[in-house]
């Protein structure tokens, strides 16, 4: 198997220029570039770039998928709209990590996978289904954190070697509302970080419902009626600037934090052990249910069969010595699907001999019919076949 790498940027709040474009482009002649997109995959060699300093000074996202079992999620924040605190709260070992420039937090969430059993993803159109999570971030909603510290735990269920047992103790960051109900920006990421649903569903126990909440349009006006001269400027010149997205962002960001008070419940927190144990025990539970279910389903249908086995043998006892002229005349056709035929009968003819307590008779009937047919040997195979 040939290597694989797929690259992916993505600037969201800010297009780059031609300068900027320039720049990139001089990191790969290959490499799809736009204002506001770097694609490039690689079958062989490697990317001459640097992730880090591309996600620091031109894009707000970034995607890698490598066919040995790396994947990777980098996420470029303003600082104001999201506290490194908080964010820290959420780091696991490699897995999440992060980091701050002047400007901005970038978030950095991996996901390794050796075994090889879903290698063949297509990385094309990944990036574009997962990168509102960074709006939703920025809007003070902090599930996708909270899916990738799971999911980096996670990891554990693959390969036990992956962190220290002392870990079983760790207690699990603050849980956001509205696991039940993700949105399908975070359950593309929490499937490009190869959350386990049944992890996910013994996390999201203890998640509140997430309260729907509409800005206000009159209060919204009022809200930036009472922003001083000096704000307004602010906010203008950064739209001029082509930073509209961000300021967008950053005024509602301001707004609903400074008119709405969110009261989240706070949930007994969990242990990585007990969180890790419950999925396995779910999962065990699930798999027996599923098998009982199997097993009920399979009962049906032989009982079923056996059913409609019996009114054949019955209707077939009705004329028997017809079945036999039968299986004469699909014989002397010649042709195999008629010796498919006849053996099919045959095999009826045989049940019923078992059940009538006539099976002397039917073994006498069947070897005068291979007597009568040895120069047949197609024939003879699929009686063979069938063990008549």
């Amino acid at each position: 198997m040939s290597e694989y790498q797929y690259y992916e940027f993505v600037a969201v709040g800010q297009p780059l220029n031609a300068h900027e474009q320039a720049e990139v482009r001089s990191l790969s002649t290959r490499a799809d570039i736009t204002a506001t997109r770097f694609v490039n995959e690689y079958h062989w060699g490697n990317f001459r770039g640097d992730p880090h300093r591309m996600i620091e000074r031109y894009y707000d996202a970034h995607l890698y998928l490598a066919n040995w079992g790396t994947r990777r999620i980098m996420l470029r924040l303003p600082r104001k709209l999201l506290d490194l605190d908080v964010a820290e709260q959420y780091y696991v070992g490699d897995e999440v990590t992060g980091w701050v420039t002047e400007e901005h937090v970038v978030l950095d969430f991996m996901s390794d996978d050796e075994s090889g059993d879903d290698w063949d993803i297509d990385p094309h159109g990944s990036l574009s289904a997962i990168v509102g999570v960074r709006g939703e971030l920025v809007a003070g909603d902090h599930r996708a954190l909270y899916l990738a510290w799971l999911a980096g735990y996670g990891t554990w269920e693959r390969d036990e070697y992956s962190f220290d047992r002392a870990a079983d103790d760790e207690f699990e960051p603050p849980v956001p509302p509205g696991l039940h109900t993700l949105t399908a920006a975070q359950r593309e990421l929490a499937d490009f970080l190869r959350l386990d649903d049944d992890l996910l569903a013994v996390a999201a126990e203890t998640s509140p419902p997430l309260e729907q909440t509409t800005d206000d349009p009159s209060e919204l006006i009022a809200w930036v009626t009472n922003l001083s001269p000096a704000e307004k400027d602010h906010f203008l010149l950064r739209v001029v600037q082509d930073r509209a997205a961000t300021v967008r962002m950053e005024m509602l960001r301001r707004f609903r934090d400074e008119t709405t008070t969110a009261i989240i419940p706070d949930a007994p927190r969990r242990t990585v052990a007990e969180l890790l144990d419950k999925a396995a025990r779910r999962r065990v539970e699930w798999q027996r249910r599923e098998d009982a279910q199997r097993a009920a389903e399979q009962a049906r249908r032989e009982k079923a069969r056996a059913l409609a086995l019996q009114q054949r043998l019955d209707k077939l006892a009705r004329d028997e010595d017809d079945a036999w002229s039968r299986v004469d005349a699909m014989i002397a056709t010649r042709k195999p699907a008629e010796y498919d035929a006849a053996v099919t009968l045959l095999t009826d003819l045989r049940a019923l001999a078992e059940r009538d307590g006539r099976t002397h008779e039917f073994t006498q009937r069947s070897t005068a019919l291979r007597q009568q047919h040895a120069r047949k040997p197609s024939l003879l195979v699929r009686l063979d076949q069938a063990h008549l």
